[in-house]
């Protein structure tokens, strides 16, 4: 029996991107998946309904006659309340379902009777690496963290010598070396910008000077020691966070444009900017702050607004992946492509391993309950 997969439009406020494209709907149905599309829901990402019917999905008009008799729904955010509603009780969910601040589409998920996968537990494994959304989305954001603050900041970022005078080259910080922060660089770079960059794991310093900048940290003895086996990063000591908070706060002063980049998968992004910093920075300075759905990092951030803070404008721009929707939609629905292999026996049933280390350390919900560890309440 042929595996149904519904593609729903996005009905969360601003999100442009769509969880399928007619190229991955072409190789869904090779795999002998049979694909039913929302009309309208690659609009926005510029992917028309003619595309996904010449790939051979059938274009059906409302949630409710999309989902009917599916047993997969590809999603970009959390299903809605009326998309749940008409989910067929055990259909499978694969979305970024934003599960730690969510909590109420994930219990309606559960009470339906859903099987669900957050997306963003996908485990950075190498098996997975071609199902990970939060590298593949983080990636376009730091591209596009530096566009927006190079629009916002007004000023040209590289150097420009004419018979006028010479234009100085903008200097760009980044701060953390993550999938973003080094895009980020990279971006800011090849725009010709002076970049420097900051992180407190050791073995970012080496990607950072691989990319043409510079990297900003007290190299003493304990920062050289800052980083565990596994690639984590251990506590530092007060007097280190002392001496590299003051080494920070001088480089600020002398910035152009801030990108701050860190994040804490279930916590308070941390803070990483004081309002007293940026307080000292130069007039019509920038600071991009791409954890602002999460707190931000840069102190006086604002979701989804640009905040005049003294001298300086913090951006805090939400879904920035969504700003590149064709680029941003073609990669997410090529992890879901690759995910979506898993669900499927050897001969093409919808049986998934739930003791698949994949699958298991993605799965939210199933049998009626919230089912992973870190979400269980008490």
């Amino acid at each position: 029996m042929t595996v149904r997969v519904a593609v729903t439009q996005e009905r969360h406020a601003d999100e442009t991107r769509v969880a399928a494209t007619p190229d991955t709907v072409k190789k869904l149905i090779a795999s002998g998946f049979d694909v039913v599309v929302e009309s309208g829901a690659g609009a926005a990402a510029s992917y028309p309904d003619a595309d996904y019917e010449a790939a051979g999905a059938k274009i059906a008009k409302g949630c409710a006659a999309t989902l009917k008799g599916c047993q997969v729904l590809f999603k970009v955010r959390a299903p809605s309340a009326e998309e749940i509603k008409a989910l067929p009780s055990g259909a499978i969910v694969m979305a970024c379902l934003n599960p730690y601040q969510d909590k109420t589409s994930l219990k309606a998920l559960a009470e339906a009777g859903s099987t669900a996968f957050a997306m963003e537990f996908v485990p950075r494994i190498t098996r997975a690496q071609v199902m990970d959304v939060l590298s593949s989305q983080a990636n376009l954001a730091g591209y596009r963290s530096v566009i927006e603050g190079a629009q916002v900041y007004g000023r040209a970022l590289p150097m420009m010598m004419t018979a006028a005078g010479t234009v100085a080259a903008a200097k760009v910080f980044v701060m953390g070396v993550g999938v973003a922060g080094l895009q980020a660089i990279a971006t800011a770079r090849r725009l010709g910008a002076v970049v420097t960059a900051t992180d407190v794991r050791p073995a970012t310093k080496e990607q950072v000077e691989s990319l043409g900048a510079k990297f900003l940290a007290v190299e003493d003895e304990e920062f050289k020691n800052a980083q565990t086996a596994g690639g984590y990063a251990k506590q530092m000591s007060p007097e280190y966070q002392a001496k590299q908070a003051e080494l920070v706060s001088e480089h600020i002063k002398k910035q152009d444009i801030v990108i701050t980049t860190a994040l804490i998968p279930g916590r308070q992004a941390p803070k990483l900017v004081s309002a007293a910093q940026v307080a000292s920075m130069k007039p019509g300075s920038v600071l991009v702050d791409l954890a602002v759905e999460q707190g931000g990092n840069v102190e006086g951030a604002k979701p989804g607004e640009i905040v005049q803070a003294g001298p300086a404008k913090i951006v805090g721009i939400l879904n920035l992946p969504g700003r590149i929707a064709a680029d941003a939609s073609a990669l997410y629905a090529r992890n879901l492509h690759a995910f979506a292999g898993l669900l499927l026996n050897k001969e093409g049933g919808l049986q998934p391993d739930l003791e698949d280390e994949i699958l298991k350390a993605s799965l939210v919900t199933h049998g009626g309950q919230i089912v992973h560890p870190a979400l269980k309440e008490g």
